[in-house]
């Protein structure tokens, strides 16, 4: 029998929710964009492809978020700083972290999972788990529906405005949006599979004083790894003698294609036992660690960039750009990890890493006309898909500044509810009060 190259499918679904807002995806900038519209009183369903929220942070085990300020601001104010308080308060920090950060803080996965979803159930808003996003319905650059699938089959979501906060720009890609991917010749960032560990013995390794990257060299002699990778991140610290790991990477992974993914994550569980070697062998205090679990989210660092009305980019990194429309200032380095082992890739990460970066109290603004993508009158992007060059997604992509974003797009949603407006008439001034109100950083703003 001859083998089919497609097949035709066409039903009749049911329009499960109608709502003012829908904001698909329920990581970082998703989950700041749903409550922060949801506690301005408007309608909002959020939907979630996994079994819990806070994606790269709780699923991914993703082991800290990176800095929250420039050293001197906490530059994720109002969600941002709720979530870091919440999970300082549970108990989720690393027991060398601050309530008051500005700079990293380790992340206990379960703790913060709790926290997410205090903060979604407070509000009262719909939402859904393992409910994934699978397509769009547009007329005339409007997004009318989207098309959700649970267990339960296929059903619609109709709102008046849609937010992405998928992390791949999915919705946006699919509803028209143009978009870019990777650099020049289409090479991605690699991802990591995290993972945590059991029985390590801090205090040792604080005081052995070894760099485990300085060590790679060795160990590439001995023989002791497949994959020569030169970039380690290394091991935190969520707990008493518990470390998360930020291990290896995932060369060539696509997050926007399953084929890819899936190859990713045999060859991260596989690569593993490879690190715990070398960690027992080679440094000190983790002689007796153990593996406990890898992420069920594959860490992903890289994928769509949705164009929209302003691309930010190097340029405006390199001056500390001051925007009239920023919805917030960010300050993290750009770290845009090499797409190959190789050392001419290695040696242009480090450089990168080590003069694109800022002294203490400088940032840069991040517009809002970034959330608006072209060719579309009522969707925003937030998060790591936001519009971007390849540099700037190399430092907004982290969890701190996807909380900034995904503040505003929420917030933005909800104006242009209540205006009757489209997203890009919403009135930036107002827009900018109400954030400076919630506590985003906004020092340019003066109204």
């Amino acid at each position: 029998m001859a083998a089919e190259s497609s097949v035709a499918f066409q039903r009749s679904i049911p329009v499960r929710h109608a709502v003012d807002i829908l904001v698909a995806g329920g990581g970082p900038a998703g989950l700041a964009a749903s409550i922060t519209a949801a506690r301005q009183g408007r309608t909002v369903f959020l939907a979630e492809g996994h079994t819990c929220f806070g994606g790269m942070g709780t699923a991914a085990l993703v082991p800290a978020f990176m800095p929250f300020g420039d050293g001197v601001n906490f530059l994720a104010g109002g969600f941002g700083q709720e979530v870091a308080h919440r999970l300082f308060d549970a108990g989720g920090a690393g027991p060398e972290d601050h309530r008051e950060t500005i700079g990293c803080m380790n992340i206990n996965a379960e703790v913060l999972k709790r926290v997410y979803d205090t903060m979604v159930v407070e509000t009262g808003m719909g939402f859904a788990f393992q409910t994934h996003v699978i397509g769009v319905v547009t007329r005339d650059q409007r997004l009318e529906h989207v098309i959700c699938w649970g267990k339960s089959g296929l059903f619609a979501v109709k709102a008046a405005v849609y937010v992405d906060g998928t992390g791949d720009g999915d919705v946006a890609a699919w509803a028209g949006a143009p978009f870019e991917k990777g650099d020049a010749v289409g090479r991605l960032m690699p991802g990591t599979l995290c993972s945590t560990w059991a029985d390590v013995d801090w205090d040792t390794v604080r005081k052995s004083h070894l760099d485990p990257e300085a060590i790679l060299p060795q160990a590439f002699k001995d023989k002791a790894f497949t994959v020569e990778d030169r970039h380690l991140p290394g091991m935190f610290r969520p707990g008493r003698n518990i470390g998360a790991g930020n291990l290896g990477h995932l060369f060539g992974v696509d997050s926007t294609d399953e084929r890819s993914v899936t190859q990713a994550l045999l060859w991260g569980r596989k690569s593993l036992p490879e690190y715990e070697r070398f960690y027992k062998q080679y440094l000190k205090g983790y002689e007796n660690m153990e593996l406990v679990t890898t992420g069920s989210l594959a860490g992903i660092r890289e994928s769509r960039r949705i164009m929209g009305d302003y691309v930010l980019g190097l340029d405006d990194f390199k001056k500390r750009a001051v925007f009239d429309d920023e919805i917030g200032r960010f300050a993290y380095l750009v770290d845009i990890h090499a797409s190959k082992p190789g050392e001419a890739d290695f040696a242009k990460f480090l450089d990168d890493f080590k003069n694109l970066r800022y002294g203490k109290g400088e940032s840069y603004g991040i517009p809002f006309r970034t959330l608006l993508p072209k060719n579309l009158k009522n969707v925003l992007v937030a998060g790591r898909c936001i519009s971007s060059d390849r540099y700037i997604q190399g430092s907004v992509r982290v969890m701190p500044g996807c909380f900034i974003t995904g503040q505003a797009a929420g917030m933005a949603a909800a104006m242009a509810i209540e205006k009757g407006a489209e997203v890009r008439n919403v009135a930036v001034p107002e827009l900018l009060a109400r954030l400076k109100k919630l506590g985003a950083f906004l020092p340019n703003f003066k109204g």
